[in-house]
């Protein structure tokens, strides 16, 4: 990490004593294990073997200081990596595509790494009506619960699990408030060739946002310019007795066609057998799936056209969360049964833990598609989740 980086930060966090400048900090430790098993016909098992087991340790300091109108918000990270996944050849976190390189490998070994990055590095200025933000930051825009089309910024797998911090980015990011309560954002992300690691413009996001009142409804409306091509999006977000439903539509004009994608859910709240409940449903059709272009088995939920997701959150007590879910491709078929547990241990000690079943035939996408080597598939067993969480 360039070392006028890490002299900044103590620089700042030196000046932040002073009695007109507001500091906060905190952050988290995070201790991570992954069991996945693989099905005796997936490639992955002649990769890997009969199951892969992976182990990550993440510190996390968060720095953020403030003096009137204006702000600076860090994240650094200390990352461990060790398990199979990196002994097969898993890669390791980079920013060879970002503006600015803040990661760097500390150590690398056959079956392990330490590496350690800034997540957040951003400056801003925010008035009454205008907030300018410039650096590493996230950003997330669109009604989508699972699978979010108008997120054109490094969005979360549809699988996810632990969703608290969405990974930063190198952005301009700019917001204008209405008197009407009305308001524009506009961003700019910078993003290098991963061929040449040159700035590309046709790797770049440029996009601009309206969100809107009309009634008891909210609504938005996207135009923006992401990998070269042109994105248009609509999204509409209204109550219905005592649940909300949204929707997004949104239009990418590539070098070939014009592709379509739509999300919409209904979310509602209830109280059943003496427990808190909430639920959701969504449906999403995805214009780029099922033929439109080659699938990366990295990236699931790309092959088909039409997908379901449902989930429920339990609150089996005040401190513990059961929430089962189901994603579904409604062409293969095929589906993901994740059942995902939270548990708060104490104030500040949390365990997060999820059962992971992907159920299909060979040949659908989430019961493994076909491979390059004859009779061998892209295809997973049941997996677990276990993490626990210590906060500061």
């Amino acid at each position: 990490m360039p070392r006028s980086i890490v002299l900044l930060l103590l620089l700042l966090a030196s000046v932040a004593v002073a009695d007109e400048i507001e500091t906060g900090f905190g952050g988290h430790t995070k201790l991570r294990l992954v069991g996945q098993g693989f099905p005796d016909d997936s490639l992955y098992r002649e990769l890997v073997g009969a199951s892969a087991l992976d182990l990550t340790a993440d510190l996390r300091l968060n720095l953020s200081l403030s003096a009137g109108h204006w702000t600076f918000d860090s994240a650094y990270q200390l990352v461990g990596l060790q398990g199979d996944t990196i002994r097969a050849g898993g890669e390791v976190p980079n920013d060879d595509r970002r503006l600015v390189n803040f990661s760097d490998v500390v150590t690398e070994g056959g079956d392990s790494a330490i590496l350690h990055r800034l997540d957040r590095f951003w400056f801003g200025y925010t008035s009454e009506k205008t907030v300018v933000r410039i650096g590493r930051q996230a950003l997330s825009w669109g009604n989508g619960l699972v699978f979010a089309p108008m997120d054109l910024v490094n969005p979360f797998n549809p699988a996810a699990i632990d969703t608290e911090y969405k990974a930063g980015d190198d952005m301009l990011y700019l917001q204008y408030l209405q008197d009407n309560g009305n308001d524009v954002q506009g961003a700019y992300v910078a993003r290098r060739d991963p061929a040449t690691g040159d700035v590309a413009s046709d790797q770049a996001t440029a996009a601009a946002k309206y969100h809107g009142f009309a009634g008891t409804a909210e609504f938005d409306v996207l135009v923006a310019r992401r990998y070269g091509d042109t994105v248009i999006g609509v999204g509409v977000a209204h109550p219905i007795g005592g649940a909300v439903w949204s929707a997004d539509l949104v239009a990418t004009d590539t070098s070939s066609d014009t592709r379509i994608e739509f999300v919409t859910n209904l979310m509602y709240s209830w109280v059943a057998g003496g427990k808190n409940m909430s639920g959701a449903i969504e449906y999403y059709y995805n214009g780029f799936g099922q033929g439109s272009g080659p699938y990366d088995p990295g990236e699931p939920f790309s092959m088909g056209r039409h997908y379901l997701a449902a989930n429920v959150m339990i609150e089996m007590t005040p401190l513990w969360t059961m929430t089962p879910t189901l994603l579904v491709n409604a062409v293969d078929p095929s589906a993901l049964f994740q059942l995902v547990t939270n548990y708060s241990l104490s104030d500040n000690l949390t365990m997060l833990g999820s059962l992971n079943v992907p159920l299909g035939p060979n040949g659908s996408e989430l019961g493994g598609i076909e491979s390059v080597v004859p009779d061998r598939y892209l295809s997973f067993d049941a997996a677990v989740f276990a993490q626990i969480a210590w906060y500061f």
